[in-house]
Protein backbone atom coordinates (compact mmCIF):
# COMPACT_ATOMS: atom_id res chain seq x y z
CA UNK A 1 0.00 0.00 0.00
CA UNK A 2 2.75 2.44 1.14
CA UNK A 3 4.64 1.86 -2.46
CA UNK A 4 1.23 2.15 -4.36
CA UNK A 5 0.82 5.13 -2.50
CA UNK A 6 4.48 6.73 -3.28
CA UNK A 7 4.36 6.05 -7.02
CA UNK A 8 0.51 8.05 -7.20
CA UNK A 9 2.08 10.55 -5.66
CA UNK A 10 5.12 11.09 -8.09
CA UNK A 11 2.91 10.51 -10.98
CA UNK A 12 0.96 13.84 -9.57
CA UNK A 13 3.87 16.06 -9.01
CA UNK A 14 4.09 15.72 -5.15
CA UNK A 15 7.15 16.57 -3.92
CA UNK A 16 9.27 15.76 -0.67
CA UNK A 17 8.69 18.08 2.05
CA UNK A 18 10.35 18.49 5.53
CA UNK A 19 8.16 19.07 8.62
CA UNK A 20 10.20 19.91 12.18
CA UNK A 21 8.93 20.06 15.38
CA UNK A 22 10.42 21.29 18.75
CA UNK A 23 12.81 19.21 20.25
CA UNK A 24 15.20 19.50 23.54
CA UNK A 25 18.37 18.22 24.85
CA UNK A 26 21.41 19.35 27.34
CA UNK A 27 24.41 21.86 26.02
CA UNK A 28 26.01 18.25 25.01
CA UNK A 29 23.42 16.05 22.94
CA UNK A 30 20.73 17.29 21.38
CA UNK A 31 16.98 15.52 20.32
CA UNK A 32 16.11 16.33 16.90
CA UNK A 33 12.31 15.56 15.72
CA UNK A 34 10.87 15.85 11.84
CA UNK A 35 9.60 14.07 9.07
CA UNK A 36 9.91 13.91 5.69
CA UNK A 37 6.51 13.85 3.28
CA UNK A 38 5.64 13.70 -0.36
CA UNK A 39 2.97 16.77 -0.47
CA UNK A 40 1.10 18.34 -2.78
CA UNK A 41 2.93 21.25 -4.39
CA UNK A 42 -0.41 23.85 -4.04
CA UNK A 43 -0.26 23.41 -0.03
CA UNK A 44 0.51 27.60 0.23
CA UNK A 45 -2.16 30.61 -0.47
CA UNK A 46 -1.30 33.10 -2.21
CA UNK A 47 0.19 35.43 0.66
CA UNK A 48 2.59 32.47 0.99
CA UNK A 49 1.48 31.41 4.18
CA UNK A 50 0.88 27.95 5.28
CA UNK A 51 -2.89 26.78 4.40
CA UNK A 52 -4.95 25.88 7.56
CA UNK A 53 -6.35 22.64 7.79
CA UNK A 54 -8.62 20.75 9.61
CA UNK A 55 -7.74 17.76 11.47
CA UNK A 56 -8.35 14.49 9.33
CA UNK A 57 -6.31 16.28 6.18
CA UNK A 58 -3.28 16.00 8.77
CA UNK A 59 -3.98 12.48 8.48
CA UNK A 60 -3.70 12.19 4.59
CA UNK A 61 0.43 11.76 4.37
CA UNK A 62 2.38 10.06 2.30
CA UNK A 63 5.95 8.75 4.25
CA UNK A 64 9.31 8.94 3.09
CA UNK A 65 10.88 5.87 4.26
CA UNK A 66 14.41 4.86 4.95
CA UNK A 67 15.89 8.22 2.64
CA UNK A 68 18.96 10.23 4.19
CA UNK A 69 18.53 13.25 5.85
CA UNK A 70 21.60 15.62 6.86
CA UNK A 71 21.15 17.89 10.67
CA UNK A 72 23.61 20.23 10.94
CA UNK A 73 23.70 20.98 14.96
CA UNK A 74 26.21 23.31 16.14
CA UNK A 75 28.08 23.51 12.81
CA UNK A 76 28.54 19.87 12.34
CA UNK A 77 26.82 17.27 9.80
CA UNK A 78 25.03 14.16 10.52
CA UNK A 79 23.28 12.25 8.32
CA UNK A 80 20.52 9.79 9.34
CA UNK A 81 17.55 8.02 8.14
CA UNK A 82 14.09 8.40 8.45
CA UNK A 83 12.11 5.53 10.37
CA UNK A 84 9.22 3.54 8.44
CA UNK A 85 6.83 6.24 9.22
CA UNK A 86 9.15 8.70 7.67
CA UNK A 87 10.14 10.10 10.69
CA UNK A 88 13.70 11.11 11.84
CA UNK A 89 14.20 11.39 15.83
CA UNK A 90 17.59 11.18 16.52
CA UNK A 91 19.90 12.31 19.38
CA UNK A 92 23.03 13.77 18.48
CA UNK A 93 26.02 15.07 19.80
CA UNK A 94 26.59 18.85 20.20
CA UNK A 95 28.03 22.09 21.92
CA UNK A 96 25.19 24.31 22.17
CA UNK A 97 24.41 27.20 24.79
CA UNK A 98 21.36 26.53 27.44
CA UNK A 99 18.13 28.09 26.02
CA UNK A 100 16.52 27.65 22.84
CA UNK A 101 18.65 26.97 19.62
CA UNK A 102 17.99 25.88 16.12
CA UNK A 103 19.25 23.00 14.30
CA UNK A 104 18.87 22.57 10.25
CA UNK A 105 17.42 19.55 8.82
CA UNK A 106 18.04 19.06 4.96
CA UNK A 107 16.68 16.02 1.87
CA UNK A 108 17.04 15.69 -1.57
CA UNK A 109 14.48 17.58 -3.18
CA UNK A 110 13.15 19.28 -0.04
CA UNK A 111 13.81 22.65 0.95
CA UNK A 112 15.80 23.18 4.33
CA UNK A 113 13.69 23.18 7.64
CA UNK A 114 14.99 24.91 10.88
CA UNK A 115 13.76 23.05 13.82
CA UNK A 116 13.77 24.99 17.06
CA UNK A 117 15.41 23.04 19.95
CA UNK A 118 15.55 23.86 23.90
CA UNK A 119 18.60 23.10 25.52
CA UNK A 120 18.23 22.20 29.29
CA UNK A 121 21.26 23.82 31.19
CA UNK A 122 22.99 21.44 33.76
CA UNK A 123 22.12 23.77 36.64
CA UNK A 124 18.38 24.11 35.85
CA UNK A 125 16.54 22.00 38.97
CA UNK A 126 12.90 22.21 38.17
CA UNK A 127 11.23 21.62 34.82
CA UNK A 128 7.34 21.38 34.24
CA UNK A 129 5.77 18.50 32.48
CA UNK A 130 2.37 18.54 31.27
CA UNK A 131 -0.52 16.20 29.48
CA UNK A 132 -2.28 18.39 27.24
CA UNK A 133 -5.89 16.04 26.44
CA UNK A 134 -8.47 17.43 29.01
CA UNK A 135 -5.56 19.23 31.24
CA UNK A 136 -4.62 22.15 28.95
CA UNK A 137 -7.40 21.72 26.73
CA UNK A 138 -11.26 20.04 27.10
CA UNK A 139 -11.43 17.67 24.85
CA UNK A 140 -12.33 14.18 26.36
CA UNK A 141 -10.57 12.46 24.69
CA UNK A 142 -11.25 8.58 25.18
CA UNK A 143 -14.84 8.39 24.08
CA UNK A 144 -14.23 7.42 20.53
CA UNK A 145 -16.93 9.57 18.86
CA UNK A 146 -15.57 12.94 20.09
CA UNK A 147 -12.10 11.93 19.66
CA UNK A 148 -12.46 11.46 16.50
CA UNK A 149 -15.01 14.65 16.10
CA UNK A 150 -11.70 16.49 17.76
CA UNK A 151 -8.64 14.98 15.69
CA UNK A 152 -9.94 14.86 12.28
CA UNK A 153 -12.50 17.30 11.79
CA UNK A 154 -12.32 20.24 14.22
CA UNK A 155 -9.66 22.93 13.90
CA UNK A 156 -7.67 24.10 17.10
CA UNK A 157 -10.53 27.54 16.84
CA UNK A 158 -13.05 24.91 18.04
CA UNK A 159 -11.50 23.89 20.73
CA UNK A 160 -11.56 25.51 24.74
CA UNK A 161 -8.16 26.21 26.92
CA UNK A 162 -8.83 25.03 30.72
CA UNK A 163 -9.82 28.12 32.49
CA UNK A 164 -6.33 29.26 34.51
CA UNK A 165 -3.84 26.54 33.27
CA UNK A 166 -1.72 29.09 31.24
CA UNK A 167 -1.67 31.45 34.40
CA UNK A 168 -0.45 28.63 36.28
CA UNK A 169 2.42 27.36 33.86
CA UNK A 170 3.67 30.95 33.83
CA UNK A 171 3.97 31.68 37.52
CA UNK A 172 5.47 28.16 37.44
CA UNK A 173 8.30 29.40 35.02
CA UNK A 174 8.72 32.42 36.74
CA UNK A 175 9.13 30.83 40.46
CA UNK A 176 11.82 28.40 38.61
CA UNK A 177 14.13 30.68 36.91
CA UNK A 178 14.96 28.89 33.62
CA UNK A 179 12.76 25.79 34.05
CA UNK A 180 11.73 24.02 31.03
CA UNK A 181 8.47 23.35 29.82
CA UNK A 182 7.29 20.10 27.90
CA UNK A 183 4.29 19.14 27.00
CA UNK A 184 3.43 15.24 26.78
CA UNK A 185 0.47 13.69 24.69
CA UNK A 186 -0.65 10.05 23.54
CA UNK A 187 -1.68 12.33 20.50
CA UNK A 188 -0.07 11.12 17.08
CA UNK A 189 2.35 14.01 15.48
CA UNK A 190 0.20 14.82 12.56
CA UNK A 191 -1.73 17.54 14.65
CA UNK A 192 1.33 18.84 16.33
CA UNK A 193 0.79 21.57 14.18
CA UNK A 194 -2.80 22.05 15.17
CA UNK A 195 -1.72 21.64 19.11
CA UNK A 196 1.08 24.26 18.59
CA UNK A 197 -1.32 26.60 17.41
CA UNK A 198 -3.33 26.61 20.12
CA UNK A 199 -0.75 26.28 22.59
CA UNK A 200 0.52 29.95 21.36
CA UNK A 201 -2.80 31.34 21.11
CA UNK A 202 -4.23 30.95 24.72
CA UNK A 203 0.23 31.24 25.58
CA UNK A 204 0.85 28.68 27.06
CA UNK A 205 4.46 28.54 27.57
CA UNK A 206 6.72 27.45 24.35
CA UNK A 207 8.18 23.75 24.67
CA UNK A 208 8.45 21.08 22.95
CA UNK A 209 5.38 18.11 22.27
CA UNK A 210 6.18 14.70 22.97
CA UNK A 211 3.66 12.93 21.06
CA UNK A 212 3.68 9.46 19.02
CA UNK A 213 3.20 7.83 16.05
CA UNK A 214 -0.49 6.00 15.43
CA UNK A 215 1.15 3.68 13.53
CA UNK A 216 1.17 -0.21 13.77
CA UNK A 217 3.88 -1.90 15.55
CA UNK A 218 5.02 -5.89 15.89
CA UNK A 219 2.25 -6.73 18.09
CA UNK A 220 -0.35 -4.31 17.78
CA UNK A 221 -2.42 -2.11 15.09
CA UNK A 222 -1.95 0.64 17.53
CA UNK A 223 0.56 2.06 19.59
CA UNK A 224 0.16 2.44 23.57
CA UNK A 225 0.02 6.23 24.60
CA UNK A 226 0.15 4.83 28.03
CA UNK A 227 3.04 3.31 27.54
CA UNK A 228 4.99 6.45 25.40
CA UNK A 229 4.28 8.38 28.59
CA UNK A 230 5.95 5.97 30.68
CA UNK A 231 8.48 5.17 28.38
CA UNK A 232 9.49 9.51 27.92
CA UNK A 233 9.48 9.75 31.92
CA UNK A 234 12.03 7.33 32.39
CA UNK A 235 13.90 8.96 29.32
CA UNK A 236 13.84 11.88 30.81
CA UNK A 237 14.95 10.89 34.02
CA UNK A 238 18.15 9.04 32.74
CA UNK A 239 18.68 12.56 30.24
CA UNK A 240 18.26 14.96 33.16
CA UNK A 241 19.04 13.35 36.30
CA UNK A 242 19.46 16.90 38.03
CA UNK A 243 16.01 17.79 37.22
CA UNK A 244 12.96 17.55 39.12
CA UNK A 245 10.12 17.80 37.28
CA UNK A 246 6.55 19.12 38.48
CA UNK A 247 4.05 16.44 36.52
CA UNK A 248 0.62 17.99 35.41
CA UNK A 249 -2.02 15.93 34.49
CA UNK A 250 -5.85 14.67 34.59
CA UNK A 251 -7.53 12.03 36.66
CA UNK A 252 -9.91 11.20 32.89
CA UNK A 253 -7.02 8.92 31.77
CA UNK A 254 -3.54 7.07 32.83
CA UNK A 255 -2.35 10.11 34.36
CA UNK A 256 -2.44 9.49 38.26
CA UNK A 257 -1.10 5.88 37.94
CA UNK A 258 2.15 6.77 35.55
CA UNK A 259 2.75 9.70 37.74
CA UNK A 260 2.33 7.94 40.70
CA UNK A 261 4.58 4.71 39.17
CA UNK A 262 7.07 7.33 38.20
CA UNK A 263 7.78 8.83 41.56
CA UNK A 264 7.95 5.92 43.26
CA UNK A 265 10.92 4.69 40.54
CA UNK A 266 12.53 7.77 40.39
CA UNK A 267 11.91 10.05 43.52
CA UNK A 268 14.77 12.11 42.86
CA UNK A 269 13.21 13.31 40.22
CA UNK A 270 9.62 14.24 40.91
CA UNK A 271 9.17 18.22 42.38
CA UNK A 272 5.41 17.61 43.11
CA UNK A 273 2.40 16.55 41.27
CA UNK A 274 -0.82 18.69 40.12
CA UNK A 275 -3.68 16.48 38.87
CA UNK A 276 -6.89 18.67 37.46
CA UNK A 277 -9.64 17.20 38.79
CA UNK A 278 -12.33 16.55 36.01
CA UNK A 279 -16.40 17.61 36.40
CA UNK A 280 -18.69 14.56 36.63
CA UNK A 281 -19.64 15.80 33.09
CA UNK A 282 -16.30 15.65 32.07
CA UNK A 283 -15.66 12.63 33.83
CA UNK A 284 -18.64 10.86 32.47
CA UNK A 285 -17.81 12.09 28.98
CA UNK A 286 -13.89 10.68 29.07
CA UNK A 287 -14.33 7.68 30.88
CA UNK A 288 -17.98 6.94 31.24
CA UNK A 289 -17.65 6.66 34.64
CA UNK A 290 -18.90 10.18 37.79
CA UNK A 291 -16.24 11.49 38.85
CA UNK A 292 -14.88 10.60 42.31
CA UNK A 293 -15.92 12.93 45.10
CA UNK A 294 -12.84 15.06 46.79
CA UNK A 295 -9.65 14.96 45.80
CA UNK A 296 -7.60 11.91 46.24
CA UNK A 297 -5.50 11.73 49.56
CA UNK A 298 -2.16 10.10 49.22
CA UNK A 299 -0.79 10.88 52.60
CA UNK A 300 2.18 8.61 52.34
CA UNK A 301 4.04 10.43 49.08
CA UNK A 302 6.79 12.27 49.77
CA UNK A 303 6.10 14.44 47.19
CA UNK A 304 3.19 17.61 46.98
CA UNK A 305 0.29 15.68 45.45
CA UNK A 306 -2.52 18.49 44.61
CA UNK A 307 -5.44 18.27 43.06
CA UNK A 308 -8.09 20.83 41.50
CA UNK A 309 -10.88 21.37 39.13
CA UNK A 310 -8.75 24.23 37.09
CA UNK A 311 -5.53 26.38 37.26
CA UNK A 312 -6.46 28.80 40.22
CA UNK A 313 -7.00 25.78 42.29
CA UNK A 314 -4.04 23.56 41.05
CA UNK A 315 -2.05 27.23 41.75
CA UNK A 316 -3.19 27.83 45.40
CA UNK A 317 -2.45 24.31 46.26
CA UNK A 318 0.87 24.74 44.57
CA UNK A 319 1.79 27.58 46.53
CA UNK A 320 0.79 26.35 49.63
CA UNK A 321 2.89 23.01 49.08
CA UNK A 322 5.96 25.80 48.44
CA UNK A 323 6.15 25.10 45.01
CA UNK A 324 5.03 28.47 43.63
Amino acid sequence: MHRRAVRRALDQGWQPSLSVYAGYGSPRRVRVLGRLLLTAPDHRDPTGRPEVVRGWRSFLTVPVRDAPVVVEVGGQEHEVLTDRGGYVDVTLTADLEPGWQDVVLRAEGAEPATAPVRIIGDDVEVGLLSDIDDTVMVTALPRPFLAAWHTFVLDEHARNPVPGMAVLYERITRAHRDAPVLYLSTGAWNVAPTLTRFLHRHLYPRGPLLLTDWGPTPDRWFRSGRLHKERTLRQLAQEFPHVRWLLVGDDGQHDEAIYEAFAREHPENVAAVAIRHLSPTESMLAQGLPAPQGAPVREESEHAWVSAPDGAGLAKLLREAGQL
